[in-house]
């Protein structure tokens, strides 16, 4: 009992002695307690959302503060110290962490890279203080980092928003600056620092000299990269040194236009290895002016903007940098510091902005120029076809007339190709034997491809069948096969082959995704000369061609791209410069119609005489004359209209009866189907065509809503306007 109460006295006296000791000793150095506090907490608050672990702690390894990611990542509720949070993760920490610290008290920042068991860590370590060391700790990391957050480099490097707010460092960052990053707002704001010059940036320590090299980030943001205790104004050649370290395209330009120093970067971008003695202007072009103007402008500080858009002299592919200049002494004669960022993806996305816009823009002036020059070619047709059934094969007119036809039916094809390119042709979809396509097309390719090359055709025996406008298709092949012969101007073979392709996973190409299924292939290949890369973002822009002029259109693989995407199906091509060049067409594959056949005798018409009365609604005069002929010749009691008022007011007096409404859609006033749904209210039983110039698309969902109702497309022939009504009245 004696000795339990010797032992409680004891305990008692050893904790009042403990107390004392930890309140002297706050009394004593409330300052050192200050201090750690106020260097902790900013710190920790800047580390707290960065995507890697990142520890702060002391000398010794003791853990001051640990963000999110470190919490997650290592066991540090248990483990107070590095040594003990990375015994799990590495054999011997003690030994490389204690390294890591001796090489950072000496050279303020080391990084090293550890294996591990099926990866590597990447270990940097910044002394932050006289006694504080800022750790991080990456994975097989590279570039930039998530969210957006600097990677850590040997250079301090922040990435600053559009309001000129920080909204990241990297560990070489915070050990520079501390965390006085409120400041260091204060300095970019007032715009006293630019980008190739030096400036003071709060630290700490007091202000440092700094090198400010600066680059676009996405978004508006951009990325500062400091080079500390850079002298202000003199920068003699070893003081360039850092160019080579740079995780930014760097290039030193003399006034002349010269350049006299490269890193890296800039080699790997404009795909060289050695910049001496080349000229700025050999490396890059596309800007309009001469280039050795714009350096001297920027040198002479004449203008605001010294940031353009260029393109990169190379062979093997095209690339695009965006270059910001920026003015440097040295020795006392002004140089340059050329900024360089790629802007291939960018200038990749305008390109394809600008080709929708040109395409829409073609598409609509195609749609126009369709539906009046359409409007003559009908009138021109139509009378053709009356007067040939006056004339027979002996009338010395006959040929003359054959003749008139013939270009006529040329220029419908012209538009075609226009409106085909904006995929606003009106198609005629059917199951297609593409071997029977082929066979029929042999002798029309064989005269083609002319005497100097020949053409080759391998088919799958089993090749399914594809839903596609023949009259297209063969148009699409026609065209392939003679860009192909003009590329062997000294002959060669042309290989045309059909196979059936199943993908079991999608296809990405091009930009395109093709779905996983089954698809008939046919490719065209040659042996030519091939597409140069620089050429091959352009083949199907409409009016590109690298023939001589006079010798081709442009419209040919513009007009085969439309044709396929407009049939649901795919267009790709490969090619080697002086080895040849494979085009390649994916269309769905169909069953075949066992009673295809018998459907297609079905629909033939008889030549003999009808009757019924047609109501015939078209403002162009000439137009309306040739149909209303054509119609009465086949036995039809004809009512003319030229607008849709005129028509309402006929259809007015119930006694009028009708069959069948033959109207344009497009016409001043109310339109064909406007006022169709208005006549068919009182008349539900009636017919109806629609005859126009655009394309059936442009209206497709209006004629689905009217029951009974086909489309016409112009300019059409006498026999093609008659069968069309006589199917209709059936």
């Amino acid at each position: 009992m004696v000795a339990d109460q010797h032992i409680q006295v004891l305990l008692a006296m050893l904790s009042a002695t403990l107390l004392f000791c930890a309140l002297w000793l706050l009394m004593l150095r409330p300052d050192t307690v200050l201090h750690l506090d106020r260097g902790v907490a900013p710190v920790a608050a800047l580390i707290e959302d960065d995507p890697a672990p990142v520890i702060l702690a002391d000398a010794a390894g003791a853990v001051q503060h640990a963000n999110a990611e470190a919490r997650r990542a290592f066991p540090l509720s248990e483990a107070p110290t590095l040594v003990a949070a990375l015994s799990e993760t590495f054999a011997n920490p003690d030994r490389i962490l204690h390294e890591m610290v001796i090489d950072a008290q000496m050279n303020g920042a080391v990084v090293r890279r550890t294996p591990r068991h099926e990866d590597s860590m990447r270990i940097s370590v910044h002394r932050t203080g006289a006694a504080q060391f800022l750790w991080r700790f990456d994975i097989d990391t590279a570039g930039v980092g998530p969210q957006g957050k600097c990677d850590e480099t040997a250079l301090p490097t922040l990435e600053v928003g559009p309001d000129d707010a920080v909204l990241g460092l990297n560990p070489a960052a915070y050990a520079l600056l501390g965390a006085d990053v409120r400041s260091l707002e204060d300095v970019i704001t007032t715009g006293s620092h630019r980008s190739g010059e030096t400036c003071l940036i709060p630290t700490p320590e007091g202000p440092v000299d700094c090198l400010v090299i600066e680059r676009e980030g996405g978004a508006g943001q951009r990325v500062i990269h400091l080079v500390p205790h850079a002298r202000k104004v003199e920068r003699g050649a070893e003081d360039w040194a850092f160019f080579e370290e740079m995780p930014v395209a760097l290039l030193k330009l003399g006034r002349d236009g010269m350049i006299r120093q490269s890193n890296r970067p800039a080699r790997d971008l404009l795909g060289i290895d050695v910049t001496r003695d080349l000229a700025f202007g050999d490396a890059l072009e596309g800007l309009g002016r001469s280039i050795k103007d714009w350096i001297d402008d920027a040198a002479s500080e004449r203008g605001t903007v010294h940031a353009e858009f260029l393109r990169v002299r190379r062979d093997d592919r095209e690339v695009f940098v965006q270059v910001t200049l920026n003015r440097a002494m040295e020795d006392g004669e002004t140089v340059l510091i050329a900024v360089m960022n790629d802007a291939t993806e960018l200038k990749s996305l305008e390109a394809q902005f600008v080709q929708s816009q040109k395409m829409q823009a073609i598409g609509q002036l195609a749609g126009g120029v369709a539906h009046d020059f359409n409007n003559l070619l009908t009138a021109i047709t139509g009378h053709c076809d009356l007067l040939l059934l006056r004339h027979d094969q002996g009338d010395p007119d006959y040929a003359d007339l054959m003749q008139i036809n013939q270009n006529a039916n040329r220029a419908a094809a012209l538009v075609s190709q226009l409106l085909a390119y904006s995929r606003k042709q009106t198609l005629r979809p059917q199951l297609v034997d593409l071997r029977e396509t082929l066979a029929d097309l042999t002798h029309l390719l064989n005269r083609l491809v002319g005497e100097k090359v020949s053409l080759g055709l391998s088919h799958d025996p089993a090749l399914s069948s594809i839903r596609a406008d023949k009259r297209q298709l063969e148009q699409v092949i026609m065209n392939l096969v003679v860009n192909a012969r003009d590329a062997m101007p000294k002959g060669g073979e042309i290989r045309v082959q059909t196979e059936n392709v199943t993908l079991t996973e999608p296809l990405r190409r091009d930009r395109a995704v093709v779905a996983p299924g089954r698809y008939v292939s046919v490719k065209i290949i040659d042996d030519g000369i091939g597409i140069a890369p620089d050429k091959a973002q352009k083949v199907f822009e409409p009016f590109f061609t690298t023939k001589r002029a006079g010798e081709g259109t442009g419209l040919g693989l513009s007009t085969a791209y439309g044709i396929v995407k407009q049939s649901g199906g795919f267009i790709f091509f490969d090619s080697v410069p002086q080895e040849g060049t494979v085009f390649q067409l994916l269309f769905p594959a169909h069953a075949p119609l066992e009673n295809a056949g018998a459907a297609k005798t079905g629909d033939a018409v008889s030549a003999g005489p009808v009757s019924g009365v047609v109501l015939l609604v078209e403002d162009e005069a000439p137009v309306r004359a040739f149909a209303g002929r054509a119609l009465r010749m086949r036995g039809y009691t004809v009512l003319e209209a030229e607008s849709a008022e005129d028509a309402l007011e006929f259809l007015e007096d119930p006694e009028t009866h009708v069959d069948i409404f033959v109207t344009d859609v497009v016409m001043p006033g109310l339109d064909g189907p406007g006022w169709v749904q208005q006549a068919l209210k009182a008349r539900p039983g009636a017919r109806v065509v629609f005859m126009s110039g655009y394309a059936e698309e442009t209206f497709s969902e209006v004629q689905a809503r009217i029951p009974n109702s086909v489309f016409l497309p112009k300019p059409f022939s006498l026999k093609e306007l008659t069968d069309t009504v006589q199917r209709q009245t059936g």
